[in-house]
């Protein structure tokens, strides 16, 4: 059995470059460091749910005295 050969050298050429600039684009389009730039997410004016920001609510009663 020979080796598998393209039909023409010119497909070979298309099929790498093809390849590469496949495998750049898909490098650039989830680049992690993009998403560390701008604004940071702000809730909007009406969300009355769980708040962007990781601040501790402060705590309204104190806790119970242990009793041993």
């Amino acid at each position: 059995m020979g080796a598998l050969s393209f039909p023409e050298p010119d497909l070979m050429t298309r099929f790498m470059l093809a390849v590469l600039a496949a495998s750049i684009l898909a490098g650039c389009a989830d680049d992690p460091r993009q998403a560390r730039r701008g604004h940071p997410p702000q809730d909007p004016a009406d969300y009355h749910g769980v708040p962007t920001d990781m601040t501790p609510p402060s705590m309204l009663t104190e806790p119970p005295a242990a009793t041993q």
